[in-house]
C-alpha cells in the first residue's frame, strides 16, 4: 500500500517545530506506525514486537540510557525519539517525562488505548507536556477516490479502504472485528461474563447513531445500566465510539434530548461487528450516510486545532437537527439527507433552528447534489465531499 499524506502529519510537524512531544492516539490501522516512519526520528522503538517489549518492560530506565549515549556519541542537541504502542509499556511513560523535564529529548509516543495508559500504579498521561493528537480513519479529502456506497459499506480505514479487490476488502474486516474488537478490546472489559460483552458490542454496533437507551440493552443483554455505561467507556478508551452530547440550551424548548449519541469510529467495522452483509437497504444507507457526516465533522473539528464541539438537537415532541457546529458560542446546524434534489421541505428543521438561535446565522443540508444549491435566505445544500472544507483550511 503506498502512504497517503494525512492532514495531521502538518499538526504534527508544526507542534514539533515548537519544541513540543506528541501523544498520538488512535485505533488500530488508522496509520500510527506509517505515520511514524515518515518523520525524522533519531530513535525508533516499537512495542508490537514481543521481544524489544520485554526488554523496556524489564527495565524501563534502558530508554533513558539509550537517550544518553546518544547525545554522547551524535550531538548535545536532543533527539526525537518515536515510541510505537507505548501503551504495551506504560512504565516507559515515567521515563519519558523525566527526559522531557530535563529537555533531554523530544518524543513522538502513539498507543491505542488510552484506557491502558490510565490503568495500574504506571498510570501517567503526561499532563502538560505532551500535545495530545488523535488520529482518525481517513476524511474524504484525504482518499477522495471511494464513492460514497463504498464508504458506507466498507469505511474509511486506510489499510482496508485502499484494498482494491472488494472480497479481501471485506475478509480485512471480519478479520479486524475478530482479532481487535472480539479479543482487545472485550479482554479491556476484566468481566467473567465476556459473552455479555460480545452480544453488547453487537447491539452498540446496530444502534451505532442513535439516542442510547440503557434500559433497552440492559433488559436485551441482562446485564445492569451500569455496566452498559462501564462497557461504553470500554468502547471510548479503546477509541471504538465517539460520544456526542445533545444541544440542551433553549430558552422554549423544555424537553430537549438529554441523553448522548454514540457513533462507531469507521463504518465498515460497525456493519461486521453488527453482523449485516453487505446489501444493505435504502433507509440503512441513509442512516449511515448521517452517521459519515456526523464522523467526518468529528474529525474535521480535530484537524482543525480549533475549540469546535460536534452537537445534535432533537425535541422529541417536535424537531430535530441531525448535528450542530458549536463554537465560541456560535452555532452551525446541518441536516443530512441522502438527496441529490433538496428543497425546501428538507429546510423545515433548519429554519426553527435558525429562528430558536440567534447565534446561528447559517444552516446546511448535507446531500449528494453535485454542486451548491441555495434552499432560503440562510440555508445551503452542499456537496457532502465539501464537508471537510467548511473546517479545514489547507
Amino acid at each position: 500500500m503506498h502512504f497517503i499524506p494525512r492532514h495531521i502529519q502538518h499538526v504534527l510537524e508544526r507542534t514539533l517545530a515548537r519544541g513540543k512531544s506528541v501523544l498520538l492516539l488512535g485505533a488500530r490501522q488508522t496509520g500510527k506506525t506509517t505515520l511514524l516512519m515518515e518523520l525524522p526520528g533519531d530513535i525508533r522503538i516499537s512495542m508490537i514486537r514481543p521481544d524489544i517489549r520485554q526488554r523496556y518492560e524489564k527495565n524501563p530506565a534502558i530508554l533513558l540510557g539509550e537517550i544518553e549515549e546518544w547525545r554522547v556519541s551524535k550531538t548535545k542537541s536532543a533527539p526525537l525519539v518515536l515510541l510505537d504502542e507505548v501503551q504495551k509499556v506504560p512504565a516507559l511513560l515515567d521515563v519519558v517525562q523525566d527526559c522531557i523535564d530535563r529537555k533531554l529529548a523530544k518524543f513522538v509516543l502513539s498507543g491505542s488505548s488510552a484506557r491502558k495508559l490510565r490503568r495500574g500504579p504506571h498510570a501517567n498521561l503526561l499532563p502538560g507536556r505532551v500535545v495530545a493528537l488523535r488520529l482518525d480513519p481517513m476524511v474524504y479529502s484525504e482518499f477522495a477516490m471511494n464513492s460514497i456506497h463504498q464508504i458506507l459499506i466498507h469505511g474509511t480505514l486506510p489499510g482496508i479502504a485502499t484494498v482494491q479487490n472488494t472480497t479481501n476488502r471485506e475478509l480485512d474486516l471480519h478479520s479486524y472485528v475478530t482479532t481487535y474488537l472480539e479479543e482487545e478490546v472485550r479482554a479491556e472489559a476484566l468481566v467473567r461474563q465476556l459473552g455479555n460483552f460480545a452480544r453488547f458490542l453487537e447491539l452498540a454496533a446496530s444502534e451505532s447513531g442513535k439516542i442510547v437507551n440503557t434500559q433497552k440493552l440492559s433488559q436485551e443483554i441482562g446485564i445492569s445500566h451500569t455496566t452498559i455505561r462501564d462497557y461504553y467507556q470500554i468502547l471510548e478508551d479503546c477509541l471504538i465510539a465517539e460520544r456526542i452530547e445533545p444541544l440542551t440550551k433553549s430558552k422554549t424548548r423544555k424537553k430537549l434530548t438529554k441523553s448522548p449519541r454514540y457513533l462507531f469510529f469507521d463504518l465498515g467495522v460497525r456493519r461486521v461487528a453488527a453482523k449485516e452483509g453487505t446489501q444493505l437497504p435504502r433507509s440503512t444507507l441513509g442512516e449511515l450516510f448521517e452517521q459519515y457526516v456526523g464522523l467526518e465533522l468529528l474529525r474535521c473539528a480535530r484537524l482543525s486545532q480549533k475549540n469546535i464541539s460536534i452537537r445534535f438537537w432533537r425535541d422529541p415532541d417536535g424537531p430535530e437537527v441531525d448535528w450542530v457546529m458549536e463554537r465560541d458560542g456560535e452555532y452551525i446546524p446541518f441536516e443530512v439527507k441522502m438527496t441529490d434534489t433538496p428543497d425546501v421541505r428538507d429546510a423545515k428543521h433548519l429554519k426553527i433552528f435558525l429562528d430558536e438561535y440567534p447565534a446561528a446565522q447559517k444552516g446546511y443540508i448535507v446531500c449528494t447534489t453535485p454542486r451548491p444549491v441555495k434552499i432560503a435566505p440562510s440555508i445551503t445544500a452542499i456537496p457532502w465531499e465539501t464537508v471537510d472544507s467548511l473546517l479545514i483550511h489547507r
